[in-house]
């Protein structure tokens, strides 16, 4: 374990380093030449960047040379600086001793390492990433160019905690952290990589191409996970002792999420649903747009999209408008009064869905006489249309034509008559008088 009369001799032992170093004037003549060098650096990158377009500059250059000429200016103020501390340092050298100059070494170090530093994480498109990776890796670069990374390294791995076999250090918990985060942003642009491969590929549905996708990516992230475990050290037998409390929390509390995710899989590989398919959940209709391990997402083509769990759709009824055929059938149902001519309605109801411009020729419309009800005759026209997209509106217009064609023909649409009859002479009116105060 750590002793903390360590801690306090190296304390005092950095106390007294600094107060000999405070106290002597080459001390703030260092500080005052970083702070001047720093100034110009800072004056003269606003000016570089003021006046140099890398756009225009880098025009025709191939991408990573552009990438690397941007981060070049835009840390400009960085590169000023490190020049200038050098020709210092140079200066310092021939006129006095080195160790009156040691400080404009280290400053110049520090910023030759934030540069190229930043200029590797370039290639790095999320911009949190790249601060984070920037000032975790230029922190190490600091401590090593001050000769303290070797004690830092020593001091984290000495405050351990043993859970079951496994020594829990913060050094191991860094190097989990960074080597972790690497694995993951590697094993996420090979996904993307392979994911684009396959969305290429003719041979595969989409509900194929999607399953696919879903196990290269969840096996990229195992797959990850355990080299990194594997290369710090952690023996994956000393996790064991977690597995039976993962299965008594999916017993108790994920199952619904593993009936999801199980369902998900399911429903990938029976393409029973695809991307692309009109579909009626319940109360839901529309196409489906995505499908997750957890739910798919339903575009109702009013800007709302229904999250449908995956377990609903193997549990319960699912209308599938274009599971083998998109050819959809339409059904109007209307009625006209006993006056008419029924053989001249049908005719006539015929005539309108087939001039209907979403009506398909092969399947040509038909019209029925169903029902001598009592309030009048009850028909029943129905045609194909070849998408179920707008069904509604093509049910409207039809029916909006059969009402243009009633009224130019003369066909009254039945609808119902009440007549109320009174026995016994009048009903007495009650008079009710009220007075306001």
């Amino acid at each position: 374990m750590f002793d903390l009369t360590d801690i306090h001799e190296f304390v005092l032992a950095l106390g007294r380093s600094l107060g000999a170093e405070i106290a002597s004037p080459w001390f703030y003549m260092q500080l005052g030449l970083m702070l001047a060098g720093a100034g110009i650096a800072f004056a003269v990158g606003a000016g570089v960047r003021a006046r140099l377009d890398t756009t225009s500059l880098a025009m025709g250059w191939p991408a990573p040379l552009r990438l690397f000429m941007r981060v070049f200016i835009g840390c400009a103020s960085t590169v000023v600086f490190a020049l200038l501390m050098a020709v210092a340092r140079v200066v310092m050298v021939s006129a006095t001793w080195p160790s009156r100059s040691y400080l404009l070494v280290i400053s110049a170090k520090l910023a030759l390492a934030w540069l190229i530093i930043r200029l590797v994480t370039s290639v790095i498109r999320n911009e949190f990433i790249v601060r984070l990776v920037a000032i975790s890796a230029w922190l190490v670069a600091a401590l090593s160019i001050v000769g303290q990374l070797g004690p830092t390294i020593d001091a984290l791995d000495s405050v351990a905690i043993d859970l079951g076999g496994l020594r829990l250090t913060p050094l191991l918990l860094i190097k989990l952290g960074v080597l972790l985060a690497v694995a993951l942003w590697l094993s996420n642009l090979t996904s993307n990589f392979l994911e684009v491969r396959i969305r290429q590929s003719r041979d595969l549905t989409p509900s194929i191409q999607v399953l696919l996708v879903k196990m290269v990516r969840l096996a990229l992230m195992l797959l990850a996970i355990t080299m990194v475990m594997s290369a710090v050290g952690i023996n994956l037998s000393a996790l064991a002792i977690f597995s039976g409390a993962i299965g008594v929390g999916i017993g108790f509390g994920l199952q619904k999420i593993v009936a999801n995710f199980i369902s998900g899989v399911i429903l990938l590989a029976d393409k029973s649903v695809k991307p692309g398919d009109l579909v009626t959940i319940g109360d839901s209709s529309g196409r489906i747009s995505a499908m997750n391990t957890r739910y798919i997402s339903v575009a109702a083509g009013d800007g709302r999209e229904f999250l449908i769990p995956n377990e609903d759709l193997i549990t319960q009824k699912v209308v599938n408008w274009t599971y083998t055929d998109k050819n959809t059938l339409v059904k109007v149902n209307f009625g006209t009064n006993y006056d008419a001519d029924p053989r001249l309605v049908c005719q006539l109801a015929i005539d309108i869905a087939a001039a209907s411009p979403r009506a398909t020729k092969p399947k040509p419309p038909n019209c029925l006489l169903t029902e001598f009800a009592e309030a009048g005759m009850k028909f029943s026209l129905t045609f194909w249309i070849a998408d179920p997209d707008g069904m509604d509106a093509v049910k409207s217009d039809v029916m909006l034509a059969l009402w243009d064609a009633f009224k130019r023909e003369g066909i009254r649409v039945p609808y119902p008559v009440r007549e109320i009859r009174i026995r016994g002479g009048a009903l007495p009116v009650e008079t009710t008088v009220e007075v306001q105060s």
